[in-house]
């Protein structure tokens, strides 16, 4: 039978401020012993801040209510479970009632099991336990504590990881997949912790910080959960055993929980050195968020109770990891990023909105060197000067462990700079009016850095060739207002990037005395996708923001297509990519033009249709539609100034053509030659490994970001 709600306790609220209080109060005196006034007043700042904003995510909290049967997620009988959660309990079964209803409805994709361990509770942990659905719940013969009954649990866990996950916690939709896939997305990860909030969204823990003598703190407590120095994945020195992950195996591996700190406190900790000592990375994952009532089922006063052993076993702990303590920070000030990233070369990014890697090729490049720079081991931040919060292409960022800065934790970028940029080795400013604006407040404000201007193309070069074109005198004026532009914000700084052989050769006219690094597209080999005989039609990718994507579809589907047309009167021309103008959306009114604007997922253009067009007519740079396609295995006829800079010939890995009957005859010949088109689209994959991939670029990523220590 259901049990009856027991009556409130009306001195419990009362009773826990002030047991909270006094355990402040002898932290504080603690902390004035060992770090001084200084540090201890800045700590006690933290505690009393005005709350921060709300998520921007609300939180989901379960209404208490009188038990009544319910299933929690399990694996299919016979199915092994990708993770076991493990829940030690000891009384508060309320706490652990709303645990396993937060688990219920919002049950994740991973196969798992839900394993309760009872230490010993005496209230109605055992009747109601029982009537749970799907739950292995388990009885211990006598109450051993929580770091024994964590070990139980996870002798009795089946899953390939391990997830302890504390009851007086409410895990969030989509906490455990999150937690999961840092395993996959980080490879060396050997232990993922979550973020861990207050049940009024305050942040409790990002992860831990260990000082030299053994002193811990929750990183980002008290602070806004959306904070970017928060919401980033990062390596951390330990995360609390209140909701962590491990390969089951490395736990076994490790010892388990340590029982020399039993029966709680510092066991999280000491896992977390045992990790990284079997040569893992122990990683904050932010979007597995879990509010946990911290203080509900051991109390906050660290002078009596089961929270009195954390003051004994931080000096078990300092004795057995003595050696790996001495490479911590000194305990001081609260720590903040420039303490986290100090050992790591740090890297800022400029630029006006964070990459959409989907969308154009300028962002494919950036995303793809900030993988290249974490993957190198540096820090890396991107400043949007925009500063939007740019949704799923900033989470990207932060799942990346770029740490990405947004309104309103950045007022402006100026102000942001002036704060916080002397914390960088090397500074990129993307684009010239961005450099020309920021690079002279960079030198000043961090004067050590390496200061590189990213072009992304000759801007000027590109106007230039357009304005030529359509024969347009002001749109030359204007091209050279921007050469003048490009060429001061290069001499204002240390370094150009550039991203072919022949804008270097160009500025070594224009601008001799600058140093230019070549840095390219970069893309990975996706592979020859389908073959010959199920591919079918022709496409263009391109952002219509960009005026030679305009120019070249308008004249293609204008000039080209007509003819292909009659030729092929079954062949369509798929026409992709985001903010179609007027006059492209028209070209859906000839036969066989498909305009389909923005597509999220590209891979079944390159994959399943035979034959890229690259018309372009005028612009600069490398052109990351042709790339792209040819590293699908995907054959490409283009213009010769699509193809400059791209290092490839005529008849081998492209097909070059410049007049409307010459492009619509190389089309139709290569639509229909087996053997030819195998030929070039091999040719294409090679050509990208070599010149275009990420291994390509890890010198030229290694001299300009991780070589030297000080500007130029």
């Amino acid at each position: 039978m259901p049990s009856t709600p027991r009556a409130p306790d009306r001195l419990a609220v009362p009773r826990y401020w002030l047991a909270h209080l006094r355990g402040l109060l002898r932290r504080g005196l603690s902390s004035l012993r060992s770090r001084g006034w200084r540090a201890t007043w800045q700590r006690l700042l933290v505690h009393l801040r005005p709350p921060p904003p709300p998520p921007r995510t609300p939180l989901y909290l379960p209404e208490p209510a009188p038990f009544a049967p319910f299933a929690v997620p399990a694996a299919a009988a016979g199915t092994a479970p990708r993770a076991s959660i493990v829940i030690p309990v000891y009384n508060h079964c309320e706490a652990t009632l709303a645990c396993l209803h937060a688990l219920a409805a919002h049950p994740p994709a991973a196969a798992c099991e839900v394993i309760v361990v009872d230490d010993g509770s005496s209230d109605d942990t055992a009747a109601w336990m029982p009537r749970v659905e799907g739950l292995r719940y388990h009885q211990r013969a006598a109450n051993g504590g929580f770091i024994a009954a964590c070990n139980h649990g996870a002798s009795l866990a089946r899953g390939e990881y391990l997830v302890f996950l504390n009851n007086d916690t409410i895990p969030q939709p989509g906490w455990l997949d999150a937690l999961l896939a840092t395993f996959a997305a980080h490879p060396g990860t050997g232990m993922a912790v979550a973020q861990l909030l207050y049940p009024d969204g305050r942040l409790q823990e990002a992860g831990g910080v260990v000082f030299a003598d053994g002193s811990a703190w929750s990183y980002g407590r008290f602070e806004s959960a959306d904070d970017p120095r928060y919401a980033y994945v990062r390596d951390c020195d330990y995360g609390s055993g209140a909701a962590l992950a491990l390969p089951r195996g490395l736990f076994v591996q490790a010892g388990g929980f340590d029982t020399r700190y039993a029966p709680a406190y510092y066991e999280d900790t000491d896992l977390a050195f045992a990790v990284r000592a079997l040569g893992h990375s122990v990683r904050y994952q932010p979007a597995a968020r879990v509010v946990h009532d911290e203080g509900t089922t051991a109390g906050t006063d660290t002078g009596s109770g089961v929270k009195a052993y954390q003051v004994r076993n931080r000096g078990v702990f300092a004795a057995r990891w003595a050696e790996a303590l001495q490479a911590q920070p000194q305990p001081g000030s609260v720590p903040g990023p420039d303490l986290l990233h100090a050992r790591q070369r740090r890297v800022l990014v400029v630029d006006e909105g964070v990459p959409h890697p989907d969308r154009d090729s300028a962002s494919l490049r950036q995303f793809n060197l900030l993988r290249m720079l974490r993957d190198g081991g540096a820090h890396v931040a991107f400043l949007p000067t925009g500063l939007a919060h740019e949704g799923a292409a900033t989470a990207a960022l932060q799942q990346l462990g770029v740490e990405t800065w947004y309104a309103p934790f950045a007022g402006s970028a100026a102000t942001w700079l002036r704060a916080n940029a002397t914390r960088f080795d090397v500074i990129v400013v993307t684009r010239h009016h961005l450099a020309s604006a920021l690079l002279p407040l960079l030198r000043r404000h961090a004067p050590n850095a390496r200061l590189v201007f990213d072009t992304i193309d000759l801007h000027y070069v590109r106007e230039r060739r357009g304005a030529q074109l359509a024969g347009d005198a002001a749109a030359l004026r204007a091209a050279d207002a921007t050469r003048a532009s490009e060429l001061a914000a290069m001499a204002m700084a240390d370094l150009t990037l550039v991203v072919s052989d022949e804008e270097r050769a160009q500025l070594a006219i224009d601008a001799p005395g600058v140093r230019v690094e070549v840095l390219s597209n970069l893309h990975e080999v996706a592979g020859p996708g389908a073959p010959f005989e199920s591919r079918r039609d022709l496409v263009f990718v391109g952002g219509f923001r960009h005026p030679p994507n305009v120019d070249a579809v308008l004249w293609f589907g204008r000039e080209v297509f007509p003819r292909i047309r009659q030729r092929l009167p079954d062949v369509r021309f798929h026409c992709i990519g985001a903010g179609p103008t007027a006059e492209i959306r028209a070209l859906a009114e000839i036969p066989g033009i498909e305009v389909h604007g923005h597509v999220p997922d590209l891979d079944p253009y390159m994959d399943q249709v035979r034959i890229a067009v690259a018309p372009l007519r005028f612009g600069a740079g490398v052109k990351g539609k042709v790339n792209l396609s040819m590293a699908h295995g995907q054959p490409v006829v283009a213009t010769s100034c699509a193809v400059e800079g791209m290092h490839l010939h005529d008849g081998m890995d492209v097909a070059v053509a410049d007049t409307p009957e010459d492009f619509a005859e190389a089309v139709v010949s290569l639509y229909g030659d087996r053997g030819r088109w195998e030929r070039q689209a091999a040719a294409g994959l090679d050509n990208v490994a070599r010149h275009f991939s990420l291994e390509a670029a890890r010198a030229t990523v290694q001299r300009v970001f991780f070589d030297g220590t000080a500007a130029g």
